[in-house]
């Protein structure tokens, strides 16, 4: 039996494009195709390695990066007049474009929710009042943990080769308590703390997914001090 992930937070691969841009410091307008390519390719099989639900329209957008990075490639004299005044990332440019002003717009919006909860906090609510205690305010997406995971395994080496990982449901749910015990003795960690001791590449990776459930059913909460830094996670 295998344990796949299928999570709300899961978010498209405009917003992928979008991340790997902002992360990187490129220009939108003149987007280095191959950099690009070869980044977000790496995401989609970090996902498909933890046996995440991966939607068709990622790797549609996949096929459209190869084929612009291998128009960009081909040379003058084989390309029609048309081809060679068009720039072949110009409608990628403007769909991301249009959809960065409606993300910018969910973001204002998420930031004044996020204020009026730091000054309204709800009694009770522990987890909200040490993220705004420790600084940890913004809310990590699913690609910040992604590439935080990816640098947990990259600091253990590329040891073991494998393309996906099948596993128990029960390990995952024993992984989940280990978490959970974990964050009762103390009730904000690095998320890379739950990562210390283990050179097993798989129970690393079962690790991770017992993470993104306990996200899933709002059991812990990932926040960051600033946009790509150190993610901290919290017990609802």
């Amino acid at each position: 039996m295998s344990f796949k992930v299928q999570l709300e937070i899961f978010e498209g691969p405009l917003d992928l494009l979008l991340y790997l841009i902002k992360k990187e410091e490129l220009d939108i307008y003149h987007i280095p195709i191959a950099r690009i390519t070869e980044q977000y390719l790496e995401y989609i099989h970090i996902m498909k390695m933890l046996n995440l639900d991966v939607a068709g329209e990622f790797l549609v957008m996949a096929a459209t990066l190869m084929h612009i990075k291998s128009r960009l490639l081909l040379p003058e004299e084989e390309l029609e007049e048309e081809e060679l005044e068009e720039d072949p990332r110009a409608e990628l440019v403007k769909q991301l474009i249009e959809y960065q002003k409606f993300k910018e717009a969910a973001e204002r919006l998420k930031a004044k929710e996020i204020e009026q909860e730091e000054i309204f906090t709800r009694s009770g609510d522990e987890a909200a009042e040490l993220s705004q205690k420790e600084g940890f305010l913004l809310e990590a997406s699913l690609f910040d943990l992604l590439s935080a995971f990816s640098n947990v395994l990259k600091a253990v080496g590329e040891k073991e080769e494998f393309t996906e990982i099948m596993e128990e449901e029960t390990t995952v749910k024993e992984k989940i308590r280990n978490i959970m015990d974990m964050l009762r003795v103390k009730a904000s960690l690095n998320f890379t703390e739950f990562f210390v001791g283990l050179v097993n590449r798989v129970e690393m990776v079962v690790t991770f997914l017992a993470l993104l459930e306990l996200i899933r059913l709002k059991e812990i909460k990932i926040r960051q001090a600033r946009r790509f830094g150190e993610i901290r996670v919290y017990k609802q």
